[in-house]
């Protein structure tokens, strides 16, 4: 995957993401959950945009990390979200696949990022 497919894929995620936040129940714990995947749905987006941009290897490592993270976290709101049956599971379904499918494609370049560098020492 070149990177402006992955950066593509990222920013529907977060376009998905934002979908799925304004259709949360306006509860308090919707409200909470709303706040909290905005935040963290749309990071891996800029996160990888600045990556992109990385100034050194382990800045670039460092950028798809926090990316990760994000990602991860989004994840675990979407999951809630279904525990919690805010929302129908029919709605959750492709945005987790896509989420854990991100997750994967970029803690893999994490490893090989971090495997080139190891070699190139």
């Amino acid at each position: 995957m070149i990177p402006v497919e992955l950066s593509d894929r990222l920013i529907d995620f977060a376009a998905r993401v934002g979908k799925l936040v304004e259709a949360l129940p306006d509860t308090r714990m919707g409200r909470h959950i709303a706040g909290q995947l905005v935040r963290c749905g749309t990071a891996p987006a800029s996160n990888y945009e600045e990556a992109c941009a990385a100034e050194s290897r382990s800045d670039f490592v460092h950028k798809l990390k926090i990316a990760l993270k994000e990602l991860r976290e989004s994840l675990c709101w979407i999951r809630m979200i279904s525990k919690m049956e805010m929302l129908p599971e029919t709605r959750l379904g492709d945005l987790l696949d896509e989420a854990s499918q991100l997750c994967r494609i970029i803690g893999q370049s994490i490893v090989t990022t971090k495997g080139y560098t190891k070699r190139n020492e």
